[in-house]
């Protein structure tokens, strides 16, 4: 059995920031650019953005992150979920929501949110596995782009 660690990390760490090139070069792979809503590093970095990388055996395989915002009553926008290949069907994704979500809560926050693709079935059953629903627009995002899915999950105390 695998050892699994969730850990709060600086994402400009060299093998965290390989790990969200990867993530950029498969979202550039399905979408425009127009469509791609991806945050760099740097932003990742900001204090008001809790990162995490999820270790299979202390090996860098996934990562997640909520950026704290204030607007609407304050929320946490999920950003960053990926799971490398290598590492998927051992459960990561589901393991970083749930630890994305406690932390979401430990900030007092009762509410998550999150853009993602229409070309990603796997992201879109993760996040309604876990609860989030389909809702209109939010934040900065384009109002009209056809290929943003916005969710969102409300947090029970």
């Amino acid at each position: 059995m695998p050892t699994i660690t969730i850990t709060r990390v600086d994402p400009r760490n060299a093998e965290i920031t390989a790990l969200v090139h990867e993530l950029d070069r498969y979202m550039q792979g399905l979408y425009p650019a127009e469509s791609n809503h991806l945050v760099d590093v740097e932003t990742l970095a900001r204090p008001d953005v809790h990162f995490f990388s999820v270790a299979v055996d202390g090996l860098p395989r996934g990562c997640g992150a909520i950026m704290l915002r204030a607007e609407d009553g304050g929320y946490a926008e999920v950003k960053r979920i990926f799971v490398s290949p290598a590492a998927r069907g051992l459960g990561l994704g589901h393991k970083i929501i749930a630890h994305l979500e406690a932390t979401a809560r430990a900030e007092g926050l009762s509410l998550m949110r999150l853009e993602t693709g229409p070309y990603q079935p796997e992201a879109l059953s993760l996040f309604a596995a876990a609860g989030f629903v389909k809702r209109g627009h939010f934040g900065d995002y384009p109002a009209d782009d056809p290929l943003s899915v916005f969710m969102e999950k409300r947090l029970g105390t």
